[in-house]
């Protein structure tokens, strides 16, 4: 066991290293600053009581439990506590229905479950008849309210019942092997139902050690917010993995809606968020910036000009020197700090973006306030990271998503197709030995990607293999690309390109709820979602704005027709992932009716 070094055996160093020191700051009411935290010695004493708790009812090495729910300690000692027993957690997303849930708890074949509270516990009752391994439902909050259920338990007296288990807990953990499975990563399912990612503990560790590398050596010192769903593997590797391998402490936020709360009292020195996360973010900051009025709004206009000028130069290359050196310096002083104070990221050394692609004019606006972005891409079937833009000079480039990681071998295909292959590759797809097949080819990890390679090695991701429009004159045409230039029109939040087997492209385009109200404010146009969509000074604007976006595309690229939805796309509503990914299918059923009238009088394209 001493030469192994997987991601629980790091967790019992920090507990004997550091163990009085804040490894999970969570929310109290009544504490300071609304945060109390539990140290490293209590998270691991929570993790072994936990997997002596599955260990009592009769869990094999191997044997899965799900969790549901939002971020919480809670969520992490189940998932950390599960590796602990040599068992498997699969994570589930809130905003799962009972059919998609139970589809995840019968597919790994989990006979405990952890559910949030009462509340989400009742929505979820209608597939227990249909689970019969089910053994135990834990129940994070709100246990008394089934007090009668003999299948329920609440989380506390779930771990007091592992503390008869520990010598079977120390037993479990020396037999723990590197090529063990340790975790099950459901994809979110935008093409069916979804995969069960399998990822080992040398997946796990390797993949921290790769992003402690690229994100600069961590300390004790630093922190991250965490806030996206635990389910995506992004946030597992920000909030367990790479936390844990680091040992700095974690602020959970618990979800979107407390995030810039959060944000403040943490002051992380590494975020991540989607582009999503980062489009919110700049719509809030530009409404405010539009206040700013005389020498203050001076001051932000050279400042925003002095970023804006200088970006390419400090995203590439790292800040200048001589005169333009000089006004960077004072930019940031007189402008950049403040704002990422009011912001919370005072102390932020890397932003990443992940997920899915982010709009040039976001990385752009963010640049401009001092706050350079780093794309990353990946996925879950390599743990997360493929390539990334470090934050160091000459290791990022503006529109690619940067180089292969240290370690990761990455080679573009005869048909544009991405491959990865290193010790971050997962070991294939749960029970789907078809599909594994079809992935994971002689140790290559097909993804499903289409990319190409610049001159110095910075990837750029041309679109998904699955999503190309083939037009009806036989033109392949990339929509993420497309959709991206989209977005960029002022007041628009989605944005999805149809085209396949047709004779041009239309596109459906969304209003963002922030967006368009700061632009219809701005203009004096209506402020009602519904009635602005029809305004006709608004819908000029946006045809303005197609217009630029297609005097930039061949001809058969270009944007014939658009449809405005007032409503914007969510993962409630069914049309994004809860990683706000677009789930096309899901869009292009519910809005056949829009899509079908921009081809109905038989334009030509």
């Amino acid at each position: 066991m001493s030469d192994r070094n997987t991601i629980v055996d790091r967790l019992l160093r920090n507990a004997r290293t550091q163990g009085d020191k804040p490894a999970i700051h969570f929310r109290r009411e009544g504490a300071t600053n609304g945060f109390a935290h539990l140290t490293w010695a209590e998270y691991a004493r929570r993790c072994r009581a936990f997997a002596g708790a599955l260990l009592g009812q009769g869990y094999a090495p191997g044997d899965a439990v799900t969790i549901m729910g939002e971020n919480s300690p809670e969520w992490l000692v189940a998932d950390v506590g599960a590796m602990l027993a040599r068992g498997v957690a699969a994570g589930i997303y809130q905003t799962s229905t009972a059919e998609q849930a139970q589809y995840i708890v019968e597919h790994c074949e989990a006979r405990v479950w952890v559910v949030e509270d009462a509340a989400l516990w009742r929505k979820m009752r209608a597939a227990r008849d249909a689970l019969p391994r089910l053994t135990r439902v834990v129940l994070i909050r709100g246990a008394e309210e089934h007090s009668n259920d003999p299948l329920v338990v609440s989380f506390e007296d779930f771990l007091a019942g592992g503390a008869a288990h520990q010598t079977q807990v120390d037993a479990r953990l020396a037999e723990i092997q590197d090529a063990d499975l340790a975790t099950l990563i459901y994809t979110s399912g935008t093409t069916g139902p979804p995969k069960g990612v399998m990822l080992s503990h040398r997946n796990l560790g390797f993949t921290a050690d790769l992003a402690l590398q690229i994100i600069g050596q961590a300390s004790p010192e630093d922190c991250v917010v965490s806030y996206l769903p635990l389910s995506h593997i992004a946030e597992q590797m920000f909030s367990i993995h790479v936390s844990i391998a680091a040992g700095y402490p974690i602020w959970v936020a618990g979800g979107l809606d407390r995030l810039k709360d959060t944000l403040v009292v943490a002051r992380p020195t590494v975020f991540m968020g989607v582009p999503r996360v980062w489009e919110k973010f700049q719509a809030a900051l530009e409404g405010r910036l539009r206040e700013a009025t005389g020498l203050k709004g001076a001051i932000v206009g050279w400042a925003r000009g002095v970023g804006l000028r200088l970006m390419p130069q400090v995203v590439e290359s790292g800040p200048p020197g001589g005169l333009d050196g000089l006004q960077y310096a004072l930019a940031r002083k007189l402008f950049y700090g403040k704002l990422a104070g009011q912001l919370g990221l005072d102390r932020l050394r890397v932003a990443v973006s992940g997920a899915a692609p982010i709009g040039r004019n976001t990385l752009e606006f963010f640049a401009s306030v001092g706050i350079i972005i780093h794309e990353v891409y990946g996925q879950s079937e390599d743990s997360g990271p493929t390539t990334f833009n470090q934050p160091f000079p000459g290791r990022r480039r503006i529109g690619t998503v940067g180089q292969p990681l240290p370690g990761v071998q990455v080679k573009i295909a005869p048909d544009g197709e991405i491959l990865v292959r290193g010790d971050n590759v997962f070991l294939g797809y749960y029970k789907q030995p078809e599909a594994t097949a079809e992935t994971l080819v002689d140790g290559w990890l097909h993804s499903g990607d289409v990319g190409e390679f610049d001159a110095q090695g910075f990837l750029r991701i041309t679109d998904r293999k699955k999503d190309l429009i083939i037009t009806a004159g036989g033109k392949n045409v990339a929509p993420q690309n497309l959709e991206k230039l989209l977005k960029a029109i002022g007041g628009i939040g989605q944005a999805v390109v149809i085209g396949d087997r047709r004779k041009y492209l239309s596109a459906l385009l969304t209003l963002d709820p922030e967006k368009s109200a700061a632009v219809a404010r701005e203009r004096g146009w209506p402020l009602d979602p519904a009635a602005l969509a029809k305004h006709a000074a608004f819908v000029a604007h946006v045809q303005a704005g197609v217009d630029r976006v297609n005097a930039e595309l061949a001809k058969y690229e270009s944007i014939k027709k658009f449809t405005l939805l007032p409503v914007d796309f969510t993962p409630e509503t069914g049309e994004l992932t809860p990683t706000q990914k677009v789930k096309r299918k899901v869009v292009g059923d519910k809005y056949a009716a829009e899509i079908e009238a921009m081809y109905a009088d038989g334009t030509e394209g």
